[in-house]
């Protein structure tokens, strides 16, 4: 198996396939891996598929902490509070705040990238 490769702080790892439509109808059907019957590239593949998963976690949660910081911005006539925000996201309101911070840091690191 090759190491993911690493592009800053970021994982770059194995691509997701989509599922194909047939597994729907299959409950036991998971990217493929029922079939394969060697247990190290099962290993592999797995492995491959959580950081995969995690990497996109990882970067969800990155984007859902800048939507929350942006519409939470003062500057906007259409902000919403927190209270807002933790209703549309099924947050609370503590995790809420802390997301919008975390979403203000990572716009002021991209802003000290341009």
């Amino acid at each position: 198996m090759a190491e993911p490769e690493r592009t800053g702080r970021r994982l770059r790892p194995a691509p997701l396939l989509f599922e194909p439509s047939e597994a729907v109808a299959d409950p036991e059907h998971f990217f493929d891996l029922e079939s394969i019957e060697d247990p190290r590239e099962l290993l592999a593949r797995a492995t491959e598929l959580t950081l995969a998963f995690r990497a996109a976690q990882e970067r969800a949660v990155e984007f859902q902490a800048l939507a929350a910081a942006q519409l939470a911005d003062p500057r906007r006539f259409d902000r919403l509070t927190p209270s807002a925000i933790a209703e549309q996201a099924e947050w609370t309101e503590d995790y809420t705040v802390k997301m919008i911070e975390f979403g203000e840091t990572l716009q002021r690191g991209r802003a000290d990238l341009a």
